[in-house]
């Protein structure tokens, strides 16, 4: 199958932009009035989208550290390291002058303006009428996609929706609330389920089951779980399949397998070893490998949850001779240490399956939140469970979702939509060595505002508590 491999270069529409929201330069006005003319050029438009998934403030880097550090899952070892960028997240000490979190927001604004510069020109575009629809289906999920990052990590975001060819178009606007966002998301991927294919022959490119399983997580995040379990459950005629070998899952040789729903593509050796990532490289131990920042490890806890059976354990974390374990779901590059090859999955059927356990059991449906929970347990080799509590099956539900999806950006998103962060956190910190002076409180279930973003446009406020 041909693979989607989208170049960082092929950002180049976006590439001069500033710090300030959607800018663009005169250069790059330049380029796009001049683009778009037929159906070659508004494809490179579209991979230009899915490029800016690879940035490190989207999904080279940012999602999987912020998604990770500040739970119980995953730690910064040497939090001096990039100047505390990483540590500040495990100990909630976050500033707004935090470089990754200046990256994230910035990063996804890029691929937000990108998206609306493709969906803005793509009408006046000659080609396959079918072919334009799927296109506007990617762009829809891919611009809804990274608004939910967006709200999800720092509430209020300003939501634009248009084409920006003028810094000023926006300035002033300030943030728009959580609601009207997630209400945006909700009616974007809507939109996508309507238009994607089923399959495609392209590995990365989204399809209607990722539309629908971010859809279903989406609803969840606002509590509505009766509203996502018939979207999460379509995922299931779609062809999709847990792999019975759980090493296969995040093998560097069988990547977009049958599990995987949609993901972020990476290959080492190609274009000067620059469309690697450099996961690999900032999340292993310190002097594991070469250069390795050793943030982003997981924790002795979450190694020590795995029961006596559970196959996932030693598959999805290896013990270096220290004794320090690390993610095996990153693959070392052959070629250079931040041209690591390992795509990062966004959604994977184990993860939906999960999401449906969860919604049947918050209905009191315990047979199908069991039947849901002992797909994901077998598969590891663990016995059926029949909990005919529901709390407890949730408390079991979130367990299985804790291991099974460690490491790929899920855990503090978890904890955060369950309304569990502050009490598991506390408690984290209470029984882990090394946190004696950390604490969570209400206002870190949110991210602080990038400074860079408030001193450009005052407008933009700063979220309470920083």
């Amino acid at each position: 199958m041909k693979k989607l491999y989208i170049p960082l270069l092929s950002l180049f529409l976006l590439q001069s932009c500033s710090s300030d929201l959607l800018n663009t330069s005169p250069e790059s006005i330049k380029q796009t009035d001049n683009f778009y003319k037929d159906e070659t050029q508004l494809e490179q438009g579209v991979n230009a989208v899915y490029g800016s998934l690879q940035y490190v403030g989207q999904y080279q880097l940012a999602m999987l550290a912020i998604g990770e550090i500040p739970s119980d899952n995953t730690y910064d070892e040497v939090p001096a390291n990039d100047n505390f960028t990483y540590g500040e997240l495990d100990f909630f000490t976050v500033q707004p002058n935090n470089s990754l979190l200046a990256s994230t927001w910035k990063e996804n604004y890029i691929g937000i303006q990108q998206a609306n510069i493709v969906l803005n020109r793509i009408g006046n575009v000659p080609m396959n009428p079918s072919q334009k629809n799927i296109r506007i289906g990617e762009i829809k999920f891919l611009r809804a996609l990274m608004y939910f990052n967006l709200v999800r990590i720092f509430g209020d975001v300003p939501l634009v929706t248009k084409e920006s060819v003028n810094v000023n178009d926006y300035f002033g606007q300030g943030r728009t609330s959580i609601e009207i966002v997630y209400g945006f998301v909700e009616s974007e991927l809507k939109d996508a389920i309507s238009l994607l294919p089923e399959t495609t022959s392209q590995k990365g490119r989204v399809t209607k089951g990722a539309a629908l399983g971010i859809l279903g997580k989406v609803l969840m995040t606002r509590n509505k779980y009766n509203e996502a379990l018939p979207f999460l459950k379509q995922v299931e005629g779609l062809g999709y399949s847990l792999l019975t070998d759980v090493t296969k899952i995040f093998d560097v040789t069988n990547k977009n397998n049958a599990e995987v729903i949609f993901d972020v593509q990476f290959a080492s050796g190609l274009n000067g070893n620059s469309e690697g990532s450099q996961a690999y490289q900032m999340f292993s131990p310190s002097g594991f490998s070469s250069g390795a920042k050793g943030h982003n490890l997981p924790t002795k806890e979450i190694y020590n949850v795995f029961t006596t059976g559970d196959k996932r354990r030693d598959a999805y974390i290896g013990l270096t001779n220290n004794g320090i374990p690390y993610s095996k779901k990153l693959t070392k590059s052959a070629t250079a240490p931040a041209d690591g090859g390992s795509n990062v999955v966004i959604l994977r059927l184990a993860d939906v399956y999960l999401l449906v356990a969860e919604c049947y059991a918050k209905s009191n449906d315990l047979v199908n939140g069991n039947l849901y929970l002992n797909k994901i347990k077998n598969r590891a080799g663990l016995p059926s469970v029949n909990i005919t509590d529901q709390t407890l099956l949730l408390e079991e539900i979130a367990l299985e979702r804790r291991k099974e999806l460690v490491g790929e950006g899920h855990r503090w998103f978890d904890l955060v939509r369950t309304g569990k962060a502050l009490q598991v956190m506390t408690a984290h910190f209470q029984n882990t060595p090394g946190y004696g002076t950390a604490t969570i409180q209400s206002h870190n279930l949110i991210m602080p505002v990038p400074q860079n973003q408030i001193n450009t446009d005052p407008a933009i406020q700063q979220n309470p508590g920083y």
